[in-house]
């Protein structure tokens, strides 16, 4: 391998190191009902951010502190030696994507049928350090 090569791989491998991504696959929320919780942690530091989601009534918030615990874990299943209140944790990025939908038939009258969709989504988190934002 060249030696620019090698120290672009080099760069790339430090910069995982200061992130840590979390992932939550169809999970059973409406995709617009999670983004609504998504967008108030989003650039927020991980202290406050679990705060926020612990004190907020909506439904999908449980499951985004379940996911943002997990990315901590993550980081630090990466980083042992360091601590989190040092490396300055906050949540890089958050998005909400849609998942498969499960449709369904509901009755209506005069024989007539509306549909239901249940919708879920996917949730991709990913955590940075203030010293490595970019």
């Amino acid at each position: 391998m060249g030696s620019r090569k090698h120290n672009m791989a080099e760069q790339l491998k430090e910069a995982k190191k200061q992130r840590a991504i979390a992932k939550l696959t169809n999970c059973p929320t409406s995709p617009r009902k999670m983004r609504l919780v998504a967008d108030q942690i989003r650039g927020v530091e991980v202290e406050k951010a679990l705060q926020i989601l612990k004190f907020s009534p909506k439904e999908a918030s449980r499951n985004l502190e379940k996911l943002l615990l997990s990315a901590i874990a993550n980081w630090q299943a990466k980083n042992e030696d360091a601590s989190i209140e040092d490396a300055g944790l906050f949540v890089q990025s958050i998005y909400v994507d849609s998942a498969g939908m499960l449709k369904r038939l509901r009755p209506a009258p005069q024989g007539r049928a509306h549909r239901i969709r249940k919708r879920s989504n996917h949730v991709t988190l990913e955590l940075g350090t203030k010293n490595n934002s970019n």
